[in-house]
């Protein structure tokens, strides 16, 4: 018997959703012949088998979340195998480190809270998970009434929607980025009436940002909280935040700066087309040094945008209104272009933002 472990896909990434099983128990496999279809934070990967067998049980079901170095399949082997020869989709080497002889199962999670047999079995029997429950007893322990209180609760609110895939992915990302960026934010609005009716909000956007990551380069920059330290980066490579009901992506235009208007209108709406689909390269989703949220297109005038590490700011834009304005001492009805500027203190200073938004504005506020 061997058993195959989830391998390392790369990009930093230590757990996976199961989507589907292209081979059951009991199936006969060849080596690179698709095994299983998982979802990463980013993309839907087909991992194909390393080895050819009979499948003797695969572990867990579409949905369950399987984490690196845990079992897969267990394979019935007939023939010499080379364990050593799979690949996951052309590029991630099985290795022999994922073909052991006997199966490491994950850790049970309610095993560390102090709670009788019978009262597991309760837990077990009303579905209710033995690390979110209070203690009443002594020591710690937990009781039957707080397991059926527990119960009670639950019945009351609903079940548990899972977080899968990207919307699992953010999460976790929020709360790396709550517990360590000092996030502040200031807010302005843009003057936009001399605009045509034809005018590109996002192209100008990002026009704008680029004219300021030059005249305020410490906004386009990664922090390193462990040296503390920063590192101002010449080119400015921008994520653009993009909704989807599978949660939010954010692909990566590369060196906006050298790149003409229509050249990046035709590669961000092909990098929309991509996620959109779920076929965006991992690559094209890491390394943004500075971040456009463009929520104004659905709702909302000012925001308080998340900078998620290591970069140190991101600039959101609102839904763009008319507004009454005092134009030249007489009431005028202007168009105007709510933003939201979110930085990093650690790594911005407040007169360094404030110029970066400045320099927004300005560049906005040009005529078409």
């Amino acid at each position: 018997m061997k058993i195959f472990k989830l391998p390392d896909l790369g990009e930093g990434l230590v757990e996976v959703e199961i989507v589907e099983w292209h081979a059951n128990q009991g199936d006969k496999i060849r080596e690179d012949e698709l095994l299983v279809a998982v979802e990463t934070a980013k993309a839907i990967v087909d991992i194909p088998s390393p080895q050819t067998g009979r499948i003797k049980h695969c572990y867990g079901n579409p949905g369950d979340v399987v984490h690196v170095g845990d079992p897969l399949v267990e394979f019935d082997t007939e023939a010499e195998k080379k364990p050593d020869a799979g690949t996951v989709v052309g590029k991630v080497e099985v290795g022999k480190a994922v073909l052991q002889e006997s199966p490491a199962m994950p850790s049970d999670k309610a095993g560390t809270v102090r709670a009788t047999p019978a009262v597991r079995a309760l837990a077990h029997r009303l579905n209710v998970d033995l690390a979110v429950v209070t203690p009443s007893g002594e020591d710690g322990m937990v009781r039957a009434e707080d397991v059926q209180r527990v119960a009670k609760i639950f019945s009351e609110v609903g079940p548990l929607e899972r977080l899968h895939g990207a919307r699992r992915a953010m999460a976790r990302n929020m709360a790396k980025a709550h517990a360590e960026v000092v996030g502040v934010t200031i807010s302005d609005d843009a003057d936009i009436e001399t605009w045509s009716n034809a005018g590109d909000i996002t192209i100008r956007l990002i026009r704008a940002i680029t004219a300021a990551c030059q005249a305020e380069p410490s906004l386009n920059a990664w922090y390193d909280s462990h040296s503390l330290g920063r590192r101002l980066i010449p080119q400015l490579h921008l994520g653009v935040a993009v909704n989807t009901e599978d949660g939010l992506f954010v692909p990566v235009l590369r060196d906006v700066g050298n790149k003409d208007e229509q050249t990046l209108r035709r590669e961000l709406d092909a990098l929309k087309k991509q996620v959109r689909s779920r076929k965006i390269q991992p690559e094209d989703l890491r390394g943004q040094t500075f971040t456009l949220s463009n929520f104004g297109t659905i709702a909302g005038r000012y925001a308080n945008p998340v900078v998620l590490p290591p970069t140190v700011a991101i600039l959101g834009a609102g839904k763009c209104r008319p507004q009454v304005i005092v134009d030249e001492g007489s009431p005028a009805v202007h168009h105007i272009l709510p933003l939201s500027l979110t930085f990093d203190h650690r790594a911005v200073t407040g007169g360094e933002a404030s110029r970066f938004l400045g320099v927004v504005i300005e560049d906005l506020q040009v005529p078409e």
